[in-house]
């Protein structure tokens, strides 16, 4: 009988489904509030920021109660673990330690943009749902950095999906197939129980349970903190 070689490679599921759905939905209304803010369609434009809102929210608790890949603790390290991980190259399973800091900048910059774009309208014709219950001042200040931080934005889109082909290509580590599959490949060297899989019922509970809070905030902040 033959024994699998330390160096056969397998699959082994790290990212969960609900990370992943946030991941591309949240990119489709990036890319949708781009378009429709270009082209004048501010209903839509509205509409997609509100999404984006919800899933930052619900991405924000997924990030203390998701699967272990998932959750900030995981991978938001000091800069000691930043130089050594520079310094070593070793492949890590999840977001890498210089990689968290691409996930917090692009969490904080968007999320500042949505939160920016509540208070921001004309005052006639478009207006975001808490616009009516700031004062003049605050209005003008969240949207000159909701009209300002545009180009920050691009820049770390270019600079997220650089990375990911630098790694593709340079480093010969695909990530986005992981992101779409949830599945990484894995040596049989390494334990699977490192890797820290976990699926099931608890996952899907602890789901509904973020989400259905993200989608009442939501409503709750798109109805000028009415219910």
């Amino acid at each position: 009988m033959l024994t699998p070689s330390a160096t056969e490679v397998r699959r082994i599921r790290i990212w969960d489904l609900p990370l992943r759905l946030f991941h591309w939905s949240f990119a489709a209304c990036v890319i949708g509030a781009f378009i429709t803010v270009k082209t004048g369609n501010m209903e839509w434009h509205l509409r997609l920021g509100l999404a984006a809102l919800c899933l930052l929210i619900f991405r924000i608790l997924w990030g203390f109660s998701g699967t272990y890949y998932a959750r900030f603790t995981q991978f938001i390290k000091g800069p000691t673990a930043i130089i050594d991980y520079l310094k070593s190259g070793q492949k890590v399973f999840g977001h890498n330690p210089l990689g968290a800091l691409s996930v917090l900048a692009l969490l904080g910059l968007f999320g500042l943009q949505v939160v920016s774009g509540l208070f921001t309208g004309d005052g006639y014709f478009y207006q975001g749902p808490l616009y009516r219950l700031a004062a003049k001042d605050i209005r003008e200040l969240m949207a000159k950095i909701h009209h300002s931080t545009e180009l920050l934005m691009i820049l770390l889109v270019v600079l997220h999906v650089g990375a990911v082909l630098f790694y593709r290509f340079i480093k010969k580590q695909n990530l986005i197939t992981p992101m779409i599959t949830g599945q990484a490949q894995l040596s049989n060297d390494v334990p699977t129980a490192a890797v820290h899989v976990e699926q099931g019922l608890s996952m899907w509970l602890r789901f509904v349970l973020n989400f259905g809070i993200a989608v009442l905030i939501t409503y709750y902040i798109a109805n000028g903190l009415s219910f």
